[in-house]
């Protein structure tokens, strides 16, 4: 599905001595100038209709919005192993992991 709007898009037009005009395209169609409505006035043309990814992508942001930021069970999970003592960390993971942390850092604060 494309997207379709309709409706004025006011533009200024050199060959006229930079008075604005409108241009109106229908899908397929040529662009064919119209006059601006007058200000305070709307189009009764004027739509937009989302495509179906758009309409996916609106679904999914909402879903997300809706989720906690934090995993509560992984971080319950983890407290009760720190409390019994049988959390381990991993030390050649945790300085790979910041090594590879700072290289990005780096190499997009220098634009690389």
């Amino acid at each position: 599905m494309a997207i379709e709007i309709t409706g004025s898009t006011v533009n200024p037009n050199p060959a006229n001595g930079g008075e604005t005009s409108d241009v109106r395209r229908e899908q397929g169609g040529p662009a064919t100038p119209t006059r601006p409505p007058e200000t305070g006035q709307s189009s009764a043309a004027d739509t937009v209709s989302l495509t179906e990814t758009a309409s996916q992508l609106q679904q999914l942001e909402s879903e997300l919005a809706s989720l906690p930021v934090v995993d509560t069970n992984r971080v319950e999970a983890i407290r009760q192993s720190i409390q019994s003592g049988s959390f381990e960390v991993d030390a050649n993971r945790v300085a790979d992991r910041l090594t590879s942390l700072e290289s990005d850092l780096f190499s997009n604060a220098s634009g690389q």
